[in-house]
């Protein structure tokens, strides 16, 4: 057998069943306040009494009840508007279940450590990290130019706002200003990515709840936005178009046939959309009064978007904080009052149809002129110049390479996804790269606020409230 290396010091030795001697770290009070195990191990296996010192990756726990008011709160076990069910039980009586991070309803590889009375939710735990690929690192090591190719997968369902964030905070640093056509160009599209992400939200939220046939509607829509995308940027997704500076190129000729026709073809699949569940007894049952959280409750977990918008907080950084022109067109910003599935269903459809209204007045007042800065020490040259000049070709070559400097100074810039407030905290040191970059993503609120919404509920309601929340795991493990 060969030699295995200490818990504590790394030293190796050979194999023994004894435990090693106590590290100060690891047996402070600090540690053991915190680290409650439970005494089960993952899959009926017993954990040595040893090793809970060292570890509790795995473990088949839930952090004691009595806690203070925040940490309730987060756990959902202060809810007042659920289903609420006499605390009887006995702890011998509790069941704990693990959900995911196999589990295809949890929309990404999220696990759920569930705690349950018979068919009864007491107590939800959300273990997140089985996705995490160290973007926000990985952006330190690349220049400003190639950022954008980093953060459009973060949320792989909305790559197109994760671009626009991260620009909009490049060139606020930069005191860059953006040709109008260029702004336009970029509304357009993140408005467009607004709908397909809502379309994937509408086919898994109607799968989930047993209306199969919502897959092939949600996916047949949202192919004609996905072509109209592969026609402007060269690709479906992750299309790293929209850059510092403005947009990759401009749009294609005969766009505006292809804008008309998507308007068409997913307003009409709206239509069926609420044909099909507007008025299905089964989709009302499962959705009205299931997962709720009110308005005190978002504000408390940093929930936004339509989540918190279903709940009754009227809040859009599109109207509080515009961006890139979007103060130019009229839209409505849907409210619900219940904060439930259903009315998150219900703003969700309505978003769709005001964003559509965005991307008809986009097409109709599209400015002409550039669609990217003049600022050479930021746009490349036009690719008919590299053929003709050196100067343009060395130009090309180092921007590329090299990149640009940025200026000394913090920044946060803020936009609406389709999930909520998407913001990028971008430090730079005067040089061609980060120092620091953060991405406030909307998706790790939510599933912070998992607990809040499902504690108190059925173990039938899970599903429906995860795919109401619509998470993106790559938006949350970063």
């Amino acid at each position: 057998m060969s030699d295995t290396p200490n818990v504590v010091t790394g030293d190796f030795e050979a194999p023994t069943t004894e435990p090693p001697e106590q590290s100060e770290t690891a047996t402070s009070p600090v540690a053991d306040e915190r680290r409650q195990v439970h005494d089960m191990w993952v899959a009926g296996t017993e954990e040595p009494a040893w090793m809970r010192n060292y570890t509790d990756e795995g473990a088949q726990e839930m952090l004691d009840a009595d806690s203070e008011q925040a940490i309730e709160l987060t756990r959902g076990t202060v809810v007042e508007d659920d289903f609420i069910f006499d605390d009887v039980a006995d702890d011998d009586e509790l069941q704990i279940l693990n959900m995911g991070p196999q589990h295809p309803s949890t929309h990404g590889v999220l696990r759920l450590h569930l705690e349950l009375d018979g068919e009864t939710i007491r107590r939800v735990k959300p273990i997140i990290g089985y996705l995490h690929t160290g973007m926000e690192k990985t952006a330190e090591t690349l220049t400003y130019m190639q950022g954008s190719t980093n953060v459009t997968r973060m949320d792989y369902l909305s790559p197109l706002h994760m671009e626009l964030a991260f620009s909009l905070a490049v060139e606020d640093l930069l005191g860059a200003e953006i040709p109008e056509r260029g702004q336009a160009i970029r509304i357009l599209l993140t408005e467009l990515n607004r709908v397909s992400s809502h379309l994937v939200w509408a086919a898994t939220q109607g799968t989930d709840l047993g209306a199969v046939s919502m897959m092939i509607f949600g996916f047949r829509d949202r192919e004609y936005i996905l072509q109209f995308f592969e026609k402007v940027t060269g690709l479906r997704m992750n299309h790293n178009f929209i850059r510092p500076g403005g947009v990759a190129a401009d749009l294609p000729g005969g766009w505006e046939e292809d804008i008309e026709q998507i308007i068409a073809k997913v307003s009409q699949g709206v239509s069926e959309y609420e044909e099909l569940f507007n008025g299905n007894p089964i989709f009302r049952d499962r959705t009205m009064g299931v997962g709720v959280i009110t308005p005190e409750e978002c504000k408390a977990l940093g929930v936004s978007g339509p989540i918190a918008r279903a709940s009754g907080i009227k809040w859009d950084i599109r109207k509080a904080f515009p961006y890139s022109g979007i103060e130019k067109y009229d839209f409505e910003v849907p409210v619900g009052k219940h904060g439930d599935v259903w009315d998150r269903y219900l703003v969700r459809m309505e978003e769709i149809k005001q964003s559509l209204g965005i991307v008809r007045q986009v097409m109709e007042t599209m400015p002409a002129g550039d669609y990217r800065t003049l600022d050479r020490k930021v746009t490349p040259p036009p690719r008919k110049r590299i053929d003709e000049s050196m100067e343009a070709l060395i130009h090309h070559f180092k921007l590329f390479t090299s990149g640009f400097k940025v200026p000394a100074g913090e920044t946060y810039t803020a936009i609406e996804s389709p999930r909520g407030e998407l913001g990028m905290y971008i430090v730079s040191d005067g040089r061609e790269k980060p120092w620091r970059m953060h991405a406030r993503t909307p998706s790790f609120n939510h599933v912070q606020a998992l607990p809040t919404m499902m504690t108190d509920s059925l173990v039938a309601d899970i599903v429906a409230t995860i795919a109401s929340a619509d998470p993106v795991l790559g938006d949350v493990d970063r």
